[in-house]
């Protein structure tokens, strides 16, 4: 006599969390990851500047925010100045 098949699935396979960027690109020059974000969890303040023109923009941050945020707040701040 023959077992019966375990019905018994594999487990799922996790996905691999990928870190976000630190590094962008900036809007004034348009050099590719040329823009670097420093933040100060301490003071609350994210600082993003690039090494090519030397633009830069600080903000005040919250314990959620990521350099990704600091990033889109200097670009929304650009957009609003045009």
């Amino acid at each position: 006599m023959g077992r019966r098949k375990s019905k018994r699935k594999p487990p799922a396979k996790r996905k691999a969390i990928e870190p976000l960027d630190t590094q962008f690109n900036c809007p004034f020059c348009n050099h590719e990851k040329s823009c670097e974000v420093k933040m100060d969890k301490s003071r609350n303040v994210g600082k993003v500047y690039c090494r090519v023109c030397l633009e830069s923009f600080q903000t005040t941050t919250s314990f959620l925010s990521e350099p990704v945020d600091i990033y889109n707040d200097w670009v929304d701040a650009c957009e609003a100045a045009n």
